[in-house]
């Protein structure tokens, strides 16, 4: 079959992702459900590929995902989002409206700032930490120092994630889910009756509390409970969690990874 325009234009996504990586199943379900062809680049974090001078150089941030369109390179797993849902209008994840945008931009920003952060602390106190613990003082001095975007935080995780900590980030994920209970108790998605890349940026962020043993934080909430179980029945869904893709799977790392 010849090649047409549409479909050269497709098989020019390259998308560079880590399958466990939070940040990296945000963009891996958008493409799915807009039927976007990408070819995927594993950059696998356990063994230090994000901080290779081959990946800084197409990623100064040392994170996943990175996406690259036709050569040009964009970072930020919210930004890729976004920027699909422009280039690929066929299947829309986003209003139109410019008020409707706005506040679909105010659920990204806050799913960023809030539990985005949040679930990283109980999935290095329960996980990704286990290397970390193994080093000398030395050594673990060492591992932070050779992070780019987010050295001070491994700097801080160091001498371990005391308890509270870890309970201010529990308190903000419960923060998250009242929050999007309160959108949800009346409808199917967090902007209404259209699945958007809204629900995508969360979750992620849902899928890592439940694989670490935290879904009984939704228990009560009967609008983020039915939410979730629609999630569940979507094939992006499926097409992003395939085996490898949650920590569980994986309880021993070569080395602490941090998520972009």
């Amino acid at each position: 079959m010849p090649c047409t325009f549409l479909t050269r234009v497709l098989l020019m996504i390259e998308l560079f992702f880590y399958p466990k990586s939070t940040c990296s199943q945000k963009v891996r379900m958008c493409l799915f459900e807009k039927n976007v062809a990408f070819e995927g680049h594993v950059v696998e974090l356990p063994k230090g590929e994000h901080l290779t001078p081959e990946y800084l150089a197409l990623n100064p941030n040392g994170v996943v995902p990175t996406l690259r369109h036709d050569g040009h390179v964009i970072h930020d797993s919210s930004v890729i989002m976004e920027y699909l849902d422009e280039v690929f209008p066929a299947v829309p994840l986003s209003g139109r409206a410019p008020l409707e945008r706005a506040h679909l931009r105010a659920w990204l920003r806050f799913f960023e700032e809030v539990p985005t952060v949040a679930i990283r602390i109980p999935s290095f106190a329960k996980v990704l930490l286990k290397p970390v613990e193994k080093m000398a003082q030395e050594m673990r001095r060492a591992n932070s120092e050779k992070r780019t975007l987010r050295k001070g935080f491994y700097r801080s995780m160091e001498s371990g994630i005391d308890e509270e900590r870890l309970n201010d980030a529990i308190e903000r994920l419960d923060m998250t889910l009242a929050r999007m209970e309160i959108a949800l108790k009346e409808h199917s998605w967090l902007m209404g009756e259209k699945f958007t890349i809204a629900d995508i940026c969360v979750i992620p962020t849902i899928d890592r509390m439940e694989d670490l043993g935290y879904a009984k934080h939704w228990a009560h909430l009967p609008g983020v409970s039915r939410w979730w179980s629609h999630v569940k029945q979507r094939q992006s869904y499926r097409q992003t969690y395939t085996k490898g893709s949650r920590l569980s799977e994986a309880p021993e790392l070569a080395e602490p990874v941090c998520e972009g």
